[in-house]
């Protein structure tokens, strides 16, 4: 089985703002960790559901998954990121320092803003200190245009879903939009490798979104695409997105 690196996944902190789980379902981190070394998952990125499901949670919510992440070799942190708060953008950047944070976190749905009316000042202080953003997908076309503007910084729109996300990676000028194939539009039944076919692989990443790692593993595993694309997706692209940051997810180079 290849080694695999989940970029895109949510715990449960205690919080208020937690998912429901029962029987069926579980998001915390002793579980998804299990879940994952049993799939030859080598590392996970984590934003905890207490940040990116309220606004009011991010900061705590980053506090409180840092400890976790400084801790635990096996996950790192998404700094999730509230623009419109200059308090978040002071903490995000105090996060981005430590070899556990991979970059930030967006979710303006959840959050309930406009993401292009606080592009230019995301991009703009991503693009400042290098950093790669996962963002939820809203006007994805247009954000897609608007990181043309920021070489410096890598985008993540997640949820790779359809015709628009695979434009929006082959349209990038820079070759810095990516997407990831964590959430349920894996299951359209080719839209993997419609997406490798058109745009190539070497911008698509790996990710879970806490649904079932075995199913969204399986999706890739078993997609009809070559071993050397399915590499690029399960865990060379993000070596290649992360790896200058610090000698990450227990591989060598």
């Amino acid at each position: 089985m290849i080694s695999a690196v989940d970029i895109h996944c949510h715990c449960n902190t205690g919080d208020l703002h937690d998912t429901v789980t029962d029987e069926c379902y579980r998001a915390d981190t002793g579980f998804l960790k299990r879940e994952r070394e049993r799939l030859n998952v080598k590392a996970c990125a984590v934003s905890p559901f207490s940040a990116v499901i309220s606004a009011d949670g991010v900061e705590s919510g980053n506090s409180y998954f840092s400890e976790i992440a400084e801790r635990d070799e096996f996950f790192y942190q998404w700094a999730v990121l509230d623009p419109r708060k200059e308090s978040s953008f002071l903490q995000t950047e105090k996060l981005l320092k430590s070899k556990k944070v991979l970059g930030i976190k967006i979710h303006p749905d959840y959050h309930g803003y406009d993401v292009m009316d606080h592009a230019d000042k995301i991009f703009s202080f991503a693009n400042d200190v290098s950093a790669a953003i996962l963002m939820h997908p809203q006007h994805i076309d247009k954000i897609a245009r608007k990181a043309d503007d920021y070489p410096q910084m890598k985008l993540i729109i997640a949820h790779l879903g359809g015709a628009e996300w695979i434009d929006a990676v082959k349209g990038s000028r820079h070759k810095n939009v990516f997407t990831d194939t964590s959430g349920m539009a894996s299951f359209k039944n080719n839209i993997i490798e419609y997406a490798v076919l058109k745009a190539g692989s070497e911008q698509i990443l790996f990710g879970t979104d806490t649904y079932s790692c075995a199913f969204l593993r399986g999706r890739i595993d078993y997609a009809d695409i070559s071993e050397s694309d399915k590499e690029n997706i399960l865990y060379k692209n993000a070596l290649r997105l992360f790896g200058k940051k610090t000698d990450i997810f227990g591989f060598k180079f």
